[in-house]
This record gives C-alpha cells, structure tokens and sequence, in this order.
C-alpha cells in the first residue's frame, strides 16, 4: 500500500457537482432511470470502460468494466433509482439541484447520486494514470434499489456469476457518514426478513367460551413468546430485533369469539445468523402452538459481514485511505437498513460501504455540501489509487 498521501486540489472539482446536477435534474424514480444509465455509460466509455446493458421486468443496470492488467478485480456498486419527492416544503424543486451556499439541494443528492458522482471523477482520475494500473474495474449501477430490488443489483450479481467473474471486492456508495464524510462505514449489514402467522381458532358465542378456541387470546400468548425469543449468538454491534408490526382480527363483532388472526412481524437479525436459522428460532418459538398456527416469510434480505483478514483485506485499504484524506480512522458499523451489497458479499467478495452523510436521506430538502461531495470524491481517489496503482 503507498505511503503516499492524496493532494488535494485547491477547490471542489467544478466537475464533480455538475455530474451531480445532472443526475439529480433526472426524476428517476424507482424503476425509471430517467436516462442517467445511457448518461453513465457515454461517460465511462470515454474512459475506456466496456458497457453492458442488463434490463429487465422495467428495470435498467449497467455493468460496465475497464481492465487494466493482470491483478485483483474490484466493483463500485450503486444505484440511481430515488424515491419520490413532493415539492412541498422544499427549498427548491426537488429535482431542480439548486446550489444554495454551497449546498446541493435535491433528491438523491445523498441517496446516492452523490456517491456516484464522486466516484466518477475518482474513475477518471484513476484513468489518467492507467499505464500505472494493474487489476480490473466494474462499475454496478442499476435503478431497482429502493424498490423490491429484484431485477437490479441481484440481476447484476447472478450474471457475473454466471460469466465466471469473481469480485475480490466492492465498495458500495451508499450514505454511511454521521457528523462528518468518513467517520463510519459499513463493514456488514443486519439482514430482514417479515413474518406473517395466521392463527385458526374455533368461532362461538362469547357466553360459551368453553365451546371456543379463541384466536385473538393464542395471538395474544404468541406476541408474548415472540417478543421475549433469546437470540443468543447475538454480537456487540449487531443486535436482532423481532418487532411485531401488525394483530388483525377480521370481522369483529362482540359478542362473537373470533375464529381466525393474523400477526405480522418483522426481524431485524445480526449478521451472526443467516436467514435459515431465523426461521428455525420463531419456528420453535411457535412450536408449542403447532395445530393453530402457520407461518408465511417474505422479503428476506440477508445479513453479511466483512471482517480483517490477513492477506487482500480491502477493508484496510478503505481504513487507510480516510486515514490519510480525513486524518482520522472510520468507526465500523453494521446497524440501519439493508443494503445491495448483500448480493455481492461472499467467502471470496469483501464488501464495504462508504459514502457521504446520511442524515437528509429521504427527507424534505434532501442535501449534499460541495465540501462533503468533494470530501467523498478524494476518499474515493485514494481507494482506487491504493487498490490499482499502489
């Protein structure tokens, strides 16, 4: 790894927050790309990149590659795809990107459009020294990431499985910043998964409770058991959390005992189980209740983890390099939401993710500074720098 610290420029790249402007102006919303994958694609085939177009079910991803030489083969993994934005209460039109004191307003000016538009000026940076570069360069971005995500980064990542193509590792431009760009990253995620149980009973009078098997009194007792589970391989800083979300007893009249409930729930699980054995625990959590209930699972997302390692560490790589452009090492994070480096992680694929602040995502007035765009785009510089020249 160079010694070699980054120089930064005199000033923001000028560059860098026009492409952010651009991608901004566009109103993708999930599933539209509204034109910023043809738009990425032009730009980093200047670059030498090869594109590749994956569309599908209304959804576009761009795979696109540049080889350098025989060496190790990373990704940056993103998505262009917003959720939708009411103009009302903004400062400006959502999709405007207004420059407001040095503040880029908009939708995805964080999520992640910001990301993107910083690793692409680090992408081309990188480009200007290629004849110094060993290893392969992929660029992920699909516009399926805020939705189900199921014809998006998944698509990308059984393709290139498909192909034979192995990731030694992948940064993920998602938000991860608290109080300044850089001071966390993810090392993993928690995965999710929800739950639906339908719970049959028999219907009655309620003055003959004997002549009854009341559902809402088993969902009662159910919630309970669900709601004290032990999830003992729990680890410091990633904690599970089964949250019951829903008790729904349909037709309610009173003076009927209900013959029928539905709970819902969701887990929030620490990257110490895999989906697999989330079910296992509510199932025997739920075992005592077998003749009355059955369980539904949907969405799962599941958890990863990217930890040190010896040799090909990238999360050291991706350390060292805020180390030397911010002046301070990352705190490692697996908590909040998941994420699309779920589909890219494995025994051979670190992943990490590194990005601006997150704490205008989703929100009204949605918004990135010049100063942490710029920030992002130097870390992401010495990332590339690092991994290909270095």
């Amino acid at each position: 790894m160079s010694s070699h610290a980054i120089k930064p420029s005199a000033k923001p790249n000028p560059n860098t927050v026009q492409t952010l402007r651009r991608l901004i102006n566009a109103p993708s919303v999930t599933p539209d790309d509204a034109g910023t994958i043809d738009y990425l694609a032009e730009r980093l085939n200047h670059q030498g990149f090869e594109c590749e177009h994956l569309d599908c079910n209304g959804v576009r991803n761009l795979i696109a590659w540049r080889e350098f030489g025989p060496g190790p083969v990373m990704a940056f993994a993103g998505h262009v795809d917003v959720v939708p934005a009411n103009p009302q209460g903004w400062v400006a039109h959502p999709f405007a990107a207004a420059v407001i004191e040095d503040v880029i307003y908009g939708r995805g000016a964080a999520d992640m459009k910001g990301g993107v538009a910083a690793m692409l000026s680090a992408t081309e940076r990188l480009c200007q020294q290629a004849q110094q570069c060993r290893g392969t360069l992929f660029w992920l971005i699909t516009s399926d990431e805020e939705g189900e995500a199921e014809y998006g980064s998944k698509v990308m990542a059984e393709y290139l499985a498909h192909k034979g193509i192995v990731l030694d590792a992948c940064l993920v431009g998602e938000p991860t910043s608290h109080q300044q760009v850089g001071d966390t990253i993810k090392n993993g995620r928690r995965g999710a998964i929800s739950g639906r149980v339908q719970i049959r009973g028999k219907a009655g009078h309620v003055a003959y409770p004997e002549q009854t098997i009341n559902a809402a009194h088993i969902a009662g007792e159910l919630v309970n058991e669900l709601a004290n589970i032990s999830w003992w391989k729990d680890v410091r800083g990633s904690q599970t959390s089964l949250q019951v979300t829903g008790l729904t007893v349909p037709d309610i009249v009173d003076n009927l005992v209900p013959a029928s409930c539905e709970i819902t729930f969701n887990v929030r699980y620490s990257h110490a189980y895999k989906s697999q054995e989330i079910y296992q625990v509510v199932a025997q959590a739920l075992a005592p209740w077998h003749d009355n209930v059955s369980v539904q699972w949907e969405r799962p997302c599941e958890s990863y983890y990217t930890g040190s390692r010896e040799s090909a560490c990238f999360l050291n790589v991706v350390e060292q390099a805020i180390l030397r452009v911010r002046g301070q090492f990352p705190a490692l994070s697996t908590a909040g939401g998941t994420s699309d480096g779920r589909f890219f992680a494995s025994t051979d694929t670190q992943v990490i993710e590194c990005g601006v602040k997150n704490d205008s995502i989703h929100q009204v007035n949605e918004h990135v500074s010049v100063a942490d765009l710029y920030a992002i785009e130097e870390i992401y510089t010495a990332i590339l720098h690092d991994y290909f020249v270095a």
